[in-house]
């Protein structure tokens, strides 16, 4: 198999199981997408791209919809809270409190993504995070 963990592919999304979705990578191997990583709708035959999250001993692959690693994706997430922000007249009805539930809801990302990118905007001095909202700093 030359799959490398991390590797950019294409994929074509297959049944709904349990576990999440099926998926056939670059037309030649099957693999999974958990259903906890999901954060878009996904359908069968859906043509998208995906990243090798991991090649397990017994030949199963595990893939994500999303980058592997932090730098890869703290700025995506960081520019989904922002356009977010921008689109809510600089205020977001969410904190480190709301429920992951929400969060996927209202941003597609988990909660663990959203703590990072916000702490990663406030220390860029982007917003401020009340105990009830988050606001976008006026320049």
């Amino acid at each position: 198999m030359d799959l490398e963990v991390g590797q950019k592919v294409e994929l074509v999304v297959g049944i709904e199981t349990a576990l999440g979705y099926t998926v056939l990578i670059e037309e030649t191997y099957e693999g999974l997408i958990y259903r906890n990583e999901i954060f878009k709708p996904l359908e069968e035959g859906l043509k998208t791209v995906g990243y090798i999250k991991n090649v397990r001993e017994d030949g199963k692959i595990d893939v994500s919809l999303q980058p592997l690693g932090y730098r890869k994706t703290i700025d995506i997430d960081k520019e989904k809270i922002l356009s977010k922000l921008k689109s809510n007249n600089g205020v977001l009805n969410f904190t480190d409190k709301s429920s992951p539930e929400s969060i996927k809801f209202h941003l597609q990302m988990s909660k663990k993504a959203f703590k990072r990118a916000l702490g990663a905007l406030y220390k860029e001095k982007k917003i401020n995070i009340t105990s009830e909202e988050i606001k976008l700093v006026k320049k």
